[in-house]
């Protein structure tokens, strides 16, 4: 949102360049002091607020604000996300998911990443106000990072956090936030947002309306540290709230959150999440009417209010049950944010509104999403076969249900990225001309009756190349009109790869209305093997699906509906296909959607074919694992295994595991490559699998990423940020949220991959390990590392501390420091860790209160949480 000061002769000239939707007033005069970018910022604040009728203040204080017109001061919605790129406003670079980002193990990798984010994010910014654009995901203020800690791998949303341990979530929380905001004294580059203070980790199927209830000790040790870190010394400008309770009490409206926030000394806003505020008082019944719902939020120190339509702030204050104060002093910090992103400074005074549209989804920035997605895939198991040689491998097959899936590399809250490649295809093209590259699905995610999948864009193609400028056919021509009968010129087109979008509240691009639209995709389907294909559209208004000319799916009306047909296909069959859909708002229908999928033939014929292909093959390539169709936020998902975007089994489906065993039987070597958001046990696959390798979802540049590393160019070093069980039977109670066996920290059995853990094709050893006591406080810590083995490689040192016997249980051990470092062939190097005072607080019954813990320490230090190769004992005093 470009500012301008108040002078005619500004004004006309920024109107001249297209300068559209700035903080201007609209009469000619004196300048109001919120105006005077000289003026102290908190004069400024109260000035605007001085100005501002009871009903404009609580305007601005819900997410989807209209402005006040006659401030000249426009719409604007708070609601904007970036988890692992920009999202939901177009084309975008599109890193890792935030969980393969933690896996990374690398602050100074996370920082470049958030920085990207953030200057792509200032740019589409600008380039919206630049065309009167002020709609959701067009903003400054984005809703990450999820800094919730990923207690339990069943929970779908683990996917957006960094793991489960405080520290290692801390530290690149920090970095992300950090690189959001950037480093300009006088004005933040984005406004960064904590979430969801402060414990919340599923299930998703009660988050509206669960307690939360941890012991004193997991509350202060595991839930908060890294939320402290964020405030204290990330400064992140906001923080949201969850939907649910939290010792009783909706977190919304927690005193003992914002009492925590204050001995933080935060200086931020807080939001709530989407509807949290409407849970007081009809999930918890802790008030008569929403109203009150509100003002008792806005008591506690809530400052802006996300869904759950009309504002009632201004009722709330003239029924007497908050008063104009206390909305006053949260409107305030909500309006610093805006100040604080130079909203109503002249746009040449803020450096970060000079970043030009051509700064956005740049070659550059798709080579910092490769460098990520390299360092993000950790290495579980290998018996030698890797690294591939490309020289000596004439034939791969590459198989299973990611293997040329989009949406496998995306994640959830994800952007759209410009030039998408799936694995396979990612495979050949970089992969040598020489080696042949055979591709069979073989098997489906889970087998079950129920089990459908977005048809993939690897069957569908706009034509020949000659309707592609840049050579790329795969997809559907996509054509969008203006009204809901597909009639007249379409008003914008593209190409969509896949049939599988959610748009909202909002439209397919910017100059598509979200009141009325109709969309229509044409071009080619291909089916694989010949059998019979079930085809489904979900969608929220009218839809029409052609094969060739005929009509196969058709319900041309408003609302919600599914719609399915079962037909036949020969062996690799060919067929024009043409999907038309409407959407109206006016008939009610809220959030425009349509998917277009299908349930393929049965395994047995897929695994026949997979199994002829891999005995003629020199290697095998499993890409299995699932999807964040699978897992992920409130979800409308009921397989076997999943349900409401959760997993109630944390094993790879059996399907698969059935596949691999088969193809192992062959004898050709077999690497299976996971792709999910959260720990998964592989159960056989663990023995069937020579290699097998945890990749998440690894962003647009994964596939090529994945090549790099199996066939030896990138050397491995991500380590796992969560714990790899055997079995569901390890954990605890989902909703029970005390810590007690859960973790690498509080959980005492066997794992196959413990925390930490990772492979190189190198070896590392460790030597002279010391400990003193630092000169600002905490102690120091040294490391002589050497690579011994053949290669290059990155290490990742991992400092864990062992806190003394007492009376009470305590956790096992807890990461303390790590650093990822670099050695090339036989070179050392002295490798120095701090830990801080901090770092020995544990909660005291007899205190009430975190404090530091004497005694006799012990640092163990080395790959993994499982080997640890250097140990010292130390006082702390």
């Amino acid at each position: 949102m470009n500012t301008v000061p108040f002078s005619k002769s500004f004004l006309s000239g920024l109107k001249a360049i297209g300068m559209a939707g700035v903080f201007v007033l609209t009469c000619w005069g004196e300048e109001p002091a919120y105006l005077d970018a000289d003026a102290p910022m908190d004069e400024r604040i109260h000035d605007l607020i001085s100005r501002l009728t009871l009903d404009e203040k609580a305007e601005l204080m819900k997410n989807e604000s209209i402005g006040v017109p006659r401030l000249d001061i426009p719409a604007y919605d708070w609601w904007n996300e970036a988890l692992h790129g920009v999202a939901r406003a177009g084309e975008a670079t599109v890193f890792p998911q935030a969980i393969g980002l933690a896996a990374m193990w690398d602050v100074e990798q996370m920082y470049e990443v958030a920085d990207v984010i953030s200057t792509e994010a200032r740019a589409k910014h600008h380039e919206f106000i630049r065309n009167g654009i002020h709609d959701r995901y067009t903003g400054l203020t984005f809703w990450s990072p999820n800094i919730n800690i990923f207690r339990d791998p069943r929970w779908g949303r683990g996917q957006e956090t960094y793991g489960e341990d405080p520290y290692l979530t801390g530290q690149t929380g920090l970095a992300f936030v950090t690189g959001m905001q950037g480093d300009d004294p006088d004005y933040l580059k984005t406004a960064a947002t904590a979430k969801h203070f402060a414990v919340h980790s599923g299930p998703e199927t009660d988050r509206y309306s669960f307690n939360a209830d941890p012991t004193a000790a997991d509350f202060y040790e595991t839930y908060l540290p890294a939320f402290e870190v964020l405030v204290k010394e990330g400064k992140v400008e906001a923080v949201m709230s969850a939907y649910n309770a939290i010792f009783n009490v909706p977190t919304t409206m927690s005193p003992v959150l914002y009492d925590i926030l204050d001995a933080w000394e935060f200086d931020g806003h807080v939001v709530s999440d989407c509807g949290a505020v409407y849970c007081i008082f009809e999930k918890f019944g802790m008030a008569r009417d929403f109203a009150e719902a509100e003002a008792l939020a806005l008591q506690a120190g809530l400052c802006l209010r996300c869904g759950d339509g009309d504002a009632t702030l201004a009722d709330a204050v003239r029924r007497g049950l908050i008063s104009n104060e206390i909305l006053d002093e949260q409107l305030f910090k909500l309006l610093r944010t805006w100040f604080r992103l130079g909203m109503f400074d002249p746009a040449e005074r803020v450096s970060y509104a000079q970043i030009p549209l051509s700064a956005n989804d740049t070659a550059e920035n798709s080579q910092v999403a490769l460098e990520a997605a390299e360092k993000s895939i950790v290495l579980l198991k290998n018996d030698g076969i890797l690294p591939l040689d490309a020289k000596k491998t004439k034939r791969i097959l590459v198989v299973g249900p990611n293997a040329n899936s989009i949406p496998a590399l995306l994640g959830n809250y994800n952007g759209t990225p410009s030039d998408p490649k799936t694995i396979v295809e990612s495979f050949r093209e970089i992969l040598p001309d020489s080696m042949q590259i055979d591709f069979m699905q073989g098997t489906d995610y889970v087998a079950s009756s129920s089990a459908v999948s977005i048809v993939p864009r690897i069957v569908l193609a706009s034509g020949d190349f000659s309707t592609a400028t840049d050579g790329d056919v795969s997809g559907l021509i996509a054509s969008y009109y203006d009204n809901k009968d597909i009639s007249g010129e379409p008003v914008s087109s593209n190409r969509s790869h896949q049939i599988e979008f959610n748009w909202g509240e909002g439209s397919p691009a910017a100059n598509v209305s979200a009141d009325e639209f109709s969309a229509e995709w044409t071009g080619l389907l291909t089916t694989g093997i010949g059998g019979e294909y079930e085809f489904i559209v979900e969608a929220n208004g009218g839809v029409r699906v052609f094969l060739g000319e005929e009509e196969i799916l058709a319900d041309w009306t408003s609302g919600e509906k599914s719609l399915s047909v079962v037909k036949n296909f020969a062996d690799n069959e060919v067929s024009t296909i043409r999907i038309q859909y409407f959407h109206d708002d006016s008939a009610g229908e809220d959030d425009a959607h349509i998917y277009f999928k299908w349930r393929i033939p049965p395994a047995d014929a897929a695994f026949e074919n997979a199994l002829a292909l891999a005995e003629k093959a020199d290697a095998v390539i499993f890409v299995g694992g699932i999807s964040a169709q699978l897992e992920g936020e409130d979800m409308r998902v009921d397989y076997e295994g999943f349900g409401g975007g959760d997993r109630s089994r944390i094993e790879l489906p059996t399907i698969q595991q059935e596949l691999a065993k088969e193809l192992a039987g062959t004898g050709t070597p077999l690497v299976f490559v996971n792709l999910s958001g959260s720990a998964m046990a592989f159960e056989s696959v663990n023995d069937s699998a020579n290699a097998l390798l945890q990749a998440w979802y690894p962003g647009q540049r994964g596939g090529e990423a994945l090549a790099n590393i199996l066939f030896g160019k990138v050397n491995p070093a991500g380590r796992l940020p969560v714990t790899f069980y055997g079995s569901t039977n390890d954990l605890p109670d989902f909703k029970d949220y005390k810590m007690d066996g859960r973790t690498y920290r509080y959980f005492e059995g066997e794992v196959p991959y413990a925390f930490g853990h990772g492979l190189s094709y190198t070896q590392f050893k460790y030597q002279k390990l010391s400990v003193k006591e630092a000169e600002k406080g905490g102690f120091d810590v040294s490391v002589k590392l050497r690579n011994i083995g053949k290669l290059s490689g990155d290490e990742v040192v991992q400092a864990y501390l062992i806190s003394p016997d007492y009376d009470g249980k305590r956790e096992l051990l807890t990461l303390a420091a790590f650093d990822r470092v670099s050695l090339a062939k036989g070179e050392s190097k002295s490798v120095s860790l701090n830990i801080k005072d901090k770092q020995f607080l544990r909660w005291n019954d007899s205190y009430g209160e975190m404090r530091k813990m004497t005694g006799e320490w012990k640092i163990a230090v080395g790959s993994a949480s499982d080997d640890l190769q250097l140990e010292e004992t130390f006082i702390v005093d």
